[in-house]
């Protein structure tokens, strides 16, 4: 039987190969965050007709003659470049520029990908549309601290998300009392503090202009300083503090007036930033460049809730494709390399739009002219090898 004829099949076998490949990238043209494959030919064995010998005396040598048995896939290699930016205005959607990939969990397996399209199911878990894989990173401690160092786990962002309230500790007061202020004037400067239990109650200071300068008492409702009479503030001739106790405990609370000064001509005396407050339920969030997760508190104030994690990897071709966007590892892809976004030569995080596919339309289309005439012209390998193996037949006639 004619090399050719199986030549010309093995041709045809590996340009119906390379058809599948570029089909299927044309046909994940619009997903997200997909990438391209590309498929590399090489030639099989070849068969020695003679071997190469080397010159002898009076006779020269001679170059091995070889008779190519085929092709055959040598590899289909993954496309990881960047995809086009596609807006979305969804503040769950989020797009890596750079090098990384998206970890996320379905049972006990661990993919990654790089499709950013996410979600939150009736739990408050952060997860993939389609298969519900949830997505990775490091939930924040009550303070609102994330330690990027421990094991990832899922995301959760609940509705009902509570900031628990925090004791006032310290409540500076700082300003100016006028030195030439009229004597008997008197100014309340007061701010709220919180109990552990997220109770507030005031706490007002009480100034009054002295022949001799400035007095004081405090009080929060139940505890008063000093427990009788005031304290007088005396101040030195470049108006600052000379009084001993600028800083006292009024219960549980310090006030600090070490930011409070005596002169002349102005009148600034208010109360400063207290460290403590209520209690807050979670009302939105946002999302950052480094994946952090950060909530907005119906008390006005804003924590950390979590990270989303990033994963890089040595060789990101040696991955391998699972279905649905996702990516699992291989022992060519080494292992991955997990951390915060922007570090460790990871990527950065968009919120707001998703990595469009990095398919090149252009460069399919040719590719799929270039399969066609190469399948076309090893289909004419075979109809010529079988019109030589019809003459061989006829030969008997």
């Amino acid at each position: 039987m004619l090399r050719s004829l199986f030549s010309g099949i093995s041709g045809l076998r590996s340009h119906q190969t390379m058809l599948d490949v570029t089909g299927n990238n044309i046909a994940n043209v619009n997903t997200t965050g997909f990438k391209a494959s590309q498929i590399q030919f090489q030639d099989t064995l070849s068969q020695m007709l003679n071997a190469a010998s080397a010159p002898q005396d009076g006779v020269g040598g001679q170059n091995p003659a070889q008779v190519g048995l085929g092709v055959q896939v040598a590899g289909i290699t993954t496309n990881f470049t960047q995809g086009a930016a596609q807006l979305t205005g969804r503040s769950t959607d989020m797009m890596i520029s750079g090098d990384g990939f998206f970890v996320v969990r379905q049972g006990t397996q661990q993919y990654y990908t790089r499709a950013g399209s996410f979600d939150f199911d009736s739990t408050g878990q952060m997860v993939l549309p389609g298969d519900g894989a949830m997505v990775q990173g490091w939930a924040a401690d009550p303070s609102g601290v994330i330690d990027t160092s421990r094991p990832v786990g899922d995301i959760k962002v609940g509705v009902g998300t509570v900031m628990p309230a925090r004791a006032t500790t310290t409540t500076p007061f700082a300003g100016n009392l006028q030195a030439d202020a009229a004597v008997g004037k008197t100014k309340t400067v007061a701010v709220k503090a919180y109990d552990a239990l997220g109770n507030a109650r005031e706490v007002a200071l009480e100034f009054t202009k002295e022949a001799t300068g400035w007095t004081m008492t405090a009080t929060d409702g139940t505890a008063t300083y000093p427990a009788t009479g005031s304290v007088a503030l005396t101040f030195d001739a470049a108006g600052q503090p000379t009084f001993a106790e600028t800083t006292f405990a009024l219960g549980a609370v310090t006030v600090d007036l070490t930011g409070v000064t005596g002169m002349a001509g102005v009148d600034t005396i208010a109360a400063g930033k207290q460290d403590g407050y209520a209690a807050g339920i979670l009302e939105s969030f946002t999302l950052g460049s480094d994946g952090t997760i950060n909530g907005a508190f119906s008390n006005g104030l804003k924590q950390d809730l979590g990270r989303i994690a990033m994963a890089s990897f040595t060789n990101p071709a040696g991955l391998s494709k699972a279905g649905g966007s996702l990516f699992t590892t291989t022992v060519n892809s080494g292992d991955p390399q997990i951390g915060a976004a922007g570090t460790g030569g990871r990527g950065t995080m968009s919120s707001g739009s998703l990595e469009m596919s990095n398919v090149d339309l252009s460069t399919e289309f040719t590719q799929l002219i270039i399969a066609q005439r190469g399948f076309q012209a090893n289909s004419r390998v075979i109809t010529t090898s079988d019109e030589v193996l019809q003459e061989l037949v006829n030969l008997k006639r």
